[in-house]
Order: C-alpha cells, then structure tokens, then sequence
C-alpha cells in the first residue's frame, strides 16, 4: 500500500522531508539498509564515534521529523533513525502486521546490518509501540529503553478521541483554512508550530490514513523488560493517558521509571525548552550506571 494518494503528494511530502531535513543542527547522511522486507531508508546523524542510539519516529512522520527535534543530542550521540514501514514518505511502502513479529524482524534486520548489538532505544508514539515489542521479544538486543507518549500500553477513551477529532477532521477535509487546522491539531498539539502544522495538514491529505490501533502489550510482556527503561506520559494525552501509561509500566516493568509531564498532550511541547529538556533527560537516563554515576560517553 502506497504511503501517499498520488504523484503530487508524494512530491508534497517528499518536499517536507527535506525540510525537515534542514532543520538538523547537524551533518548527516542517508541510507538504504536491507531488510527481508526490502530496503528501509535510515538517517544517521551526530558524531560517525559517538555512542548510537535508535529512534523510531510517530506514526505519518518520518525519520527526519524526529531527528530535528533531538538536536540537542547530535553533539553526544550518533543517532541512527529508521523510517517506518507504512508510516513515512521514505518508508516502506507496506503496513507490516501489529500482532505479529514482523515489525521484530524489521529493526533485527536494520540492527544487524548496521553491525549493532545492543543498542539504547527511544520510540515516541507509534514508534514507542514498535521499540516496546520489540524489546520484550529479544530483550538482549537492548540495553536501555526510552519511550515518549508511546502506544500499546494504555489506551485513552475511543468516545472522548472520536469527540473531539471527527467533527475538525471533517471541517478541514471540506474546508482547508488556517482556522480549521488549529481547531483540528489543538487536542494533539501541546504547543504550535508551523511548519509542523502545516506538514501535519499535508499529511492528513496526502496519506492514506492507518486506522489500526497498536494492540495493548500484556501485563507479561511488560513484566519482561528487564533492562532500565524510561516512559513519559503526556498528562493532556487524549489518546495514551499519561497518568495511567505511568503508573501500569512502572507497577510491572520490574526497572522501570516514568513521569508524566505536565500540561502536555499527545505531541509534546515542539519548543525549544523542550527539546532541551527532553535531551538532559535521555542523556540523565541512558548514561546513568547502576551506581547512580553518570557516565561519559564517547
């Protein structure tokens, strides 16, 4: 299945991709990893010696889109950011299977091809489900997992997010203006942007959308995280509630921590506060032994 409606929306989203691209405060390159599926595209950016790190981006975004807002981090980290099949311009054109291993399989395959063992993960959304699953089913390949709003653990109230999204998504399917947007993104939106915005609003019409729900991880799945891992809720988050994400991964992941930040909905804060933030936290998690000492990495 196509990840765009047609030849001028492959070009639209291709267009934003780029530009995302240059918001990356950082060299980087561009590869075309191979996988059972097919080749993947993976951006690569921050120091070649760096510690690496994986990120999986949110539904409908790409690898781009994460990487510019980790800036904060590309001074400290290489950061190694697949595309998502189904999920971005430059993924895969297939939606892999949810209640499978295939997404497993997916990032075995890109890990192994870039010669990486153990890795930190971070997975935000859509991509926190895929990094969640896949790091109870080889939990070896993980040392550390950093999730942020991630699917598949809780979900929110299928009423509440049909309320206050439908009616929006209709006006401004009928009615692109700038006015409609915002009434549509502002149950999503912790804080505004505009070129996420406006991407947001290209994407919304240029990609076909994948109405398929992240299926919850079972209380056994979670108990089998057994390496450290971080979950962030959102505490405004219609779709993943961060107080309830918090408190079940933390009750069963038996090294688990979480917070839930305050005043933020599904997409957090799109500032520069945040991305600041956000990186001294990941830096706090990832580098901290088990000593309560903070490493240096290099």
């Amino acid at each position: 299945m196509n990840t765009y409606r047609n030849e001028s929306a492959r070009k639209r989203l291709d267009e934003w991709f780029i530009r995302f691209c240059e918001r990356i405060d950082s060299p980087f390159e561009s590869l075309e990893v191979p996988t059972r599926f097919g080749d993947n595209h993976v951006l690569v950016a921050g120091p070649p010696g760096a510690t690496p790190i994986v990120c999986l981006h949110a539904m409908r975004t790409g690898s781009a889109f994460l990487v510019s807002e980790l800036n904060p981090v590309l001074d400290r980290y290489r950061v190694i950011a697949p595309d998502l099949p189904g999920q971005s311009i430059r993924g895969l054109e297939t939606r892999l299977p949810l209640n499978d291993d295939s997404h497993v399989h997916w990032l075995t395959d890109i890990l192994d091809e870039l010669d990486l063992g153990a890795t930190k993960l971070f997975g935000v959304s859509w991509g926190g489900f895929i990094a969640r699953q896949f790091s109870t089913s080889v939990p070896g390949r993980v040392e550390k997992l950093a999730l942020l709003v991630p699917a598949g653990i809780v979900n929110g109230s299928h009423l509440t997010g049909l309320a206050k999204m439908a009616l929006p998504l209709l006006r401004y399917r009928l009615w692109r203006s700038p006015e409609n947007l915002r009434r549509l993104l502002e149950p999503l939106f912790s804080s505004w942007d505009e070129g996420w915005a406006q991407y947001t609003g290209d994407a919304i019409q240029d990609m076909p959308f994948d109405f398929r729900i992240p299926p919850l991880a079972t209380d056994q799945e979670l108990e089998d995280l057994r390496m450290p891992v971080l979950a962030l809720g959102g505490s405004d988050d219609i779709s993943f509630p961060g107080k309830d994400l918090v408190t079940r991964i933390t009750a069963l992941a038996p090294n688990a921590q979480g917070e839930v930040l305050q005043n933020c909905k599904h997409c957090p804060p799109l500032t520069q506060n945040f991305r600041s933030w956000l990186a001294d936290r990941l830096v706090t998690f990832f580098e901290l032994g088990d000593d309560g000492e903070l490493r240096v990495s290099g």
